[in-house]
């Protein structure tokens, strides 16, 4: 938890899911980057392509590096390394993040000024579905734990329906038991099916 109000530890879960997010890209199997994937427009080349861009995007005004692409607009390719690109990408938003710290009161983000924490753990959100997208996608044993998505699911609360409002990249939410885990529930929140198979 943060210390100061409350709320998620922003660096933690920023970790947690970008680890997430590497493993289920390095287990994407040769031939499984064209699979269609949850996000129903997309391809896992393109999901891909969204979460990197996703993590530069959120960092750009604190690196002064823009992404190379439009994130609502992911390219279907790839480049010749995709686990070493997203382990370059990472690492600049890992740094990025960490030169203002969660602490940090205003930090300058394309969703406005959020505290630090916030903004670490808005690039989590977008980085632990994706990786579940590519994950279930791709056949790979790697669920979005519960104990991430709880973490998770205070960024998504404050900014998945604005998303989903301005730009329509957030499918309607979609319902779920009441007795539905925080890893479930957080996916439907998302527009996913949590039990979407290929």
């Amino acid at each position: 938890m943060n210390p100061v109000d409350g709320s998620v530890d922003g660096h933690k879960v920023m970790r947690q899911a970008h680890d997430y997010l590497l493993a289920a890209v390095r287990g994407v199997p040769a031939d499984g980057w064209g699979r269609a994937t949850p996000c129903s427009a997309w391809t896992v080349r393109q999901v891909l392509n969204h979460a990197r861009l996703d993590q530069l995007g959120l960092v750009a005004q604190i690196v002064e590096v823009a992404p190379d692409g439009d994130p609502f607009e992911p390219v279907d390719a790839l480049g010749p390394d995709p686990v070493g690109e997203l382990e370059r990408v990472l690492a600049t938003a890992q740094a990025g993040w960490a030169s203002v710290g969660p602490d940090a009161e205003d930090v300058p983000t394309p969703f406005g000024p959020v505290p630090g924490w916030l903004g670490m753990a808005a690039a989590a959100l977008d980085a632990g579905v994706h990786a579940w997208d590519i994950a279930r996608a791709t056949g790979q044993d790697l669920p979005l734990t519960d104990e991430l998505a709880a973490g998770l699911q205070v960024p998504a609360d404050r900014f998945v329906d604005f998303v989903r409002d301005t730009f329509q990249k957030y499918a309607p939410a979609v319902p779920v038991s009441g007795q539905a885990g925080a890893a479930a529930r957080l996916l439907a929140f998302t527009g996913r099916d949590p039990e979407w198979t290929p």
